[in-house]
This record gives structure tokens, sequence and C-alpha cells, in this order.
């Protein structure tokens, strides 16, 4: 048991780790060639954040373990908005830009209702639903360039100098430190959801979900305590977004994922990440997010996290 719970940090860290070296490389090589720094924002960055959870999601789900494959995602997304943003609101005043009110939460309430509808009608989120989310993805990365480009957003990315001859290790080694962190979380949490009598989708609601979460928890608690929490708010949606329409869309293109089966049920946690997305959305229409709000949804998640403790 304590090896295996050893692979799963050792995985998580791989994880992190890897996506950082992947993301750096691949901007670096980019900027090299004279890619636009928007371009490699809205691209590298964007997707390079993104893979820890893709990684689990499609490991999971080329070796059957569905339950860690879905979980993950809609996991990630409630606790990506109750407790990350719970505590970051709690810390501190999060100001909301209102280019994330009228255009990325709309997107991410969109895909979320998308994500249950096709899930609780079809029992399944199949090959059509991920090339469904995929073309949306892209339809919303090209309008975000076109946004930023005619509103002068500010789209500067950080890419680190790095010498060319590292470049390879960089984004070779970084990849496979993602494929090899992700078998190794998803072997170790299938291991402790069996010897505990735990499901998979529990495992990956929780434990698999928090891990691939840390970076969105890391980046929003430090820009919270730095007084620039107005960051966390777009890094969260935009990681969302990501989670539904990136990693669904290119996980269910692969491999078509059961929603409703015998095995897991996801019809409550993906209401309950359509309520998060909403509540947060309504909430931040005056432009801000506050410590009331912080409290409202940390007792939320504490709730469901009950819910899921019950219902193991």
């Amino acid at each position: 048991m304590l090896l295996h719970v050893l692979m799963i940090i050792a995985g998580f860290i791989l994880l992190l780790k890897g996506a950082d070296f992947f993301v750096d490389g691949a901007a670096a090589l980019a900027a090299r060639f004279g890619i636009p720094q928007i371009v490699i924002g809205l691209t590298i960055v964007a997707f390079g954040t993104s893979a820890p959870e893709a990684a689990v999601s499609i490991n999971a789900a080329i070796h059957h373990n569905n339950g860690i494959s879905i979980g993950n995602v809609v996991g990630s997304n409630i606790m990506n908005i109750m407790l990350i943003l719970g505590i970051t609101g709690a810390i501190s005043l999060m100001r909301v830009k209102k280019s994330t009110i009228r255009i990325d939460m709309p997107v991410m309430v969109v895909a979320s209702f998308l994500m249950f509808g096709i899930g609780y009608f079809g029992k399944t989120i199949g090959r059509p639903a991920g090339i469904l989310f995929l073309v949306l993805l892209v339809s919303y990365l090209l309008y975000l360039g076109y946004y930023s480009k005619k509103n002068g957003a500010d789209t500067d990315v950080e890419i680190k100098e790095i010498k060319g001859f590292l470049l390879p290790i960089f984004i070779l080694g970084g990849l496979a430190a993602i494929i090899i962190g992700s078998r190794m979380t998803v072997n170790g949490a299938s291991y402790v959801a069996r010897e505990f009598g735990l499901s998979d989708r529990l495992i990956g609601l929780t434990i698999v979900a928090f891990g691939t979460s840390l970076p969105e928890l890391m980046t929003s608690v430090t820009a919270a305590r730095k007084h620039n929490a107005d960051i966390a708010i777009g890094n969260i949606v935009g990681s969302n977004i990501f989670n539904i329409l990136f990693i669904l869309g290119m996980t269910a293109t692969i491999l078509p994922l059961p929603f409703i089966s015998e095995a897991a049920d996801f019809t409550i946690d993906a209401g309950v990440a359509i309520l998060a997305a909403m509540l947060l959305w309504v909430a931040s229409w005056d432009g801000k997010v506050g410590r009331r709000l912080g409290v409202i949804l940390l007792s939320c998640y504490v709730v469901y996290f009950g819910y899921l403790v019950v219902n193991k």
C-alpha cells in the first residue's frame, strides 16, 4: 500500500514538472521560429498546463479505468471553483475582468451543460461528442485571438531562454515525464481504490482531481497572497474550459467514455459542476469575488465531499 501511495505522489511530481519542462521547451522553440506570443499563449501554454489532466484521463481510458478518466475532469472542475477559488476568495478580494465575465464564463457554463446533456441523454461521451468538443475549442481559441488583437488585450507570456541543444531535452524529457507520471498515477490510484473498496469514480473525483489541480491551486493562492488575485479567476475558468473541451474531447475521440454505467454514474457530479460554474458566473457579475462567496464555495465543497464519502 505504501509503495502505491508513493507511486501516486511520484506520478504527480512527474506530471507537474514534466508539464513545466514541456511548456518551457515548446514555447522557446516556437519563439525561435518567430511565432507570435499570442499564438504561443493560446496554444502551447494553454495545452501544456492541461497536460497532466489530459495524460491521466487518456491513460485511464485506454486501460479501462473510465471512472478515473471522467472523474478527473469533473472533479477538477468542481474543485477548481469550490475549493481553490473558495480558498483564494477567503484570502483576498478578487477582481474579475469584463472579458472573463462576457466571454470565458459563458463558454465554461455552456461547456458544462454540453458535458452533462450529452452524458445524461446518451449515457456515453462518444467520438462524435469528442470531435464536437474539439471543434468548439478551436473556435473558442480563434475568437480569443481575434478579441485580443482587436481590443489590445495583454497576451504576453513568459518565455524562458533555453539554449538550442537543450530544447529537445526539455520537450522530449517533459513529454516522457508526463506519460510516465500519468501511468504511475493511474496505477497507484487504481490499486488504492481496490484495497479500500473505493470506486474509480471516487478516486478520480478526489485524489486524482486534486493532484492534477495542484498547478491551479498554487497559482491562485500565490496570486492572492501577492494581491494579484484577478489572475486566479482567469486561470481557473480557462482550466475548466480546457478540461471539458480539450481533455474530454481528445479522450472521447480516442475512446468512448461511459458516463452512466453500472460501475459509475456521473450525473450528480456533472450537475454539481454546472451549479459551481453558474454560481461563480452569477456572483461575479459585479466584477468581484469576495470573502463571502469564498466561504460559500468552501461550504458547498464540504457538503459535496461529504456526499462522496457517504456514497463511495
